[in-house]
C-alpha cells in the first residue's frame, strides 16, 4: 500500500531538528512519494538539499506563495523563472491569491497568478493552487483559460460544494487534508458527492494536523489518518483510498 502526500514543507524550519526521523516516519507509514511546493527564494536551497537527500521520493515545485507577493515580488517572479530553467521541476506551485491576512498586494498577487499559470501552460506542468478568503478572485483567474491545457491541484481545498464542482470544471483536482478530519471542517459533510478520481491527499505539514493531532505540528506520516477519514466518507477501505488517490497523483504530475 503506497500513500502519496501531494503537498508537504518538508524543508520547513520546523522540522530543522528531527528531518531525516521525520522522513523515516513517513516512509514507514508508507508514504513513499512527497510532492514539495515552493514559498519563495530563501527557501529554494534547502529544498535542492533535500531533493539530493531523498532523490527517489522527493518531487519539487517551483512558484512564488501568494503571501510572500511583496514589493519585490518582480525579482521573486525572475527567481521561479531561472529556477525552472535551471531544474526539473514537476509543477509551478504553490502559486495563488491569500488576502485572509491583507489584501494590500492583491493586484500583484493576481498579476503573480496569471504569469506563473502562463508558464505552467507553456511548460506542460500542472500547478498547485494556494486560496484563502480568496475562491472569487481565484476563479476570476482560472476561467481565463478555461479550454487551455491548464490542470493541477486545488491545494488544501475547504470551499463547498458548488465551489468544489467548479474547480473540478476547471480542470482541478482536490487536495483533501486535516481539515477533513476536523468536527467543524464542513468538507466531510459533501465529500462524497464528489468522485474518487478528484481526489488527492495532502498533509500541508507541518501545518493542519489531523485529529488526534490538531493544533500540533503536522508530519507526512500523518497521511493514513486522512486516509482512514476518507475511506469512511466513501465506505470503501484505506487501500482503496491509497491506490486511487495515489494513481489520481501519477495522472496529474506525469510520474
Amino acid at each position: 500500500m503506497i500513500f502519496t502526500d501531494t503537498h508537504t514543507h518538508l524543508y520547513s524550519e520546523a522540522f530543522q531538528e528531527d528531518q531525516d526521523d521525520m522522513m523515516q516516519r513517513a516512509i514507514n507509514a508508507g508514504v513513499r512519494r512527497f510532492f514539495v511546493p515552493a514559498i519563495d527564494s530563501s527557501y529554494t536551497p534547502a529544498m535542492l538539499d533535500l531533493k539530493k537527500s531523498y532523490p527517489d521520493q522527493v518531487h519539487l515545485m517551483m512558484g512564488l506563495h501568494p503571501t510572500h507577493v511583496k514589493e519585490n515580488y518582480l525579482e521573486e517572479l525572475d527567481h521561479v523563472q531561472e529556477m525552472l530553467d535551471e531544474e526539473p521541476f514537476v509543477a509551478i506551485g504553490e502559486i495563488g491569491i491569500d488576502l485572509y491576512w491583507s489584501d494590500e498586494f492583491r493586484e500583484q498577487q493576481m498579476e503573480a497568478f496569471h504569469t506563473q499559470i502562463q508558464w505552467s501552460i507553456e511548460r506542460g506542468l500542472p500547478i498547485a493552487i494556494h486560496c484563502r478568503e480568496a475562491f472569487d478572485e481565484v476563479f476570476e483567474v482560472l476561467e481565463t483559460y478555461r479550454g487551455s491545457s491548464l490542470n493541477g491541484v486545488f491545494h488544501c481545498f475547504t470551499g463547498n460544494l458548488e465551489q468544489a464542482r467548479r474547480a473540478i470544471d476547471l480542470k482541478m483536482s482536490l487536495g483533501i487534508g486535516g481539515v477533513a478530519t476536523f468536527k467543524n471542517g464542513k468538507i466531510d459533510q459533501f465529500l462524497n458527492e464528489i468522485d474518487l478520481k478528484h481526489i488527492v491527499l495532502e498533509t500541508d505539514a507541518p501545518y493542519l494536523a489531523p485529529d488526534p493531532y490538531r493544533g500540533k505540528r503536522n508530519e507526512s506520516a500523518y497521511i493514513p489518518l486522512i486516509a482512514e477519514k476518507l475511506a469512511a466518507i466513501y465506505n470503501t477501505s484505506v487501500e482503496h483510498i491509497a491506490e486511487v488517490t495515489t494513481l489520481n497523483s501519477t495522472k496529474i504530475f506525469g510520474l
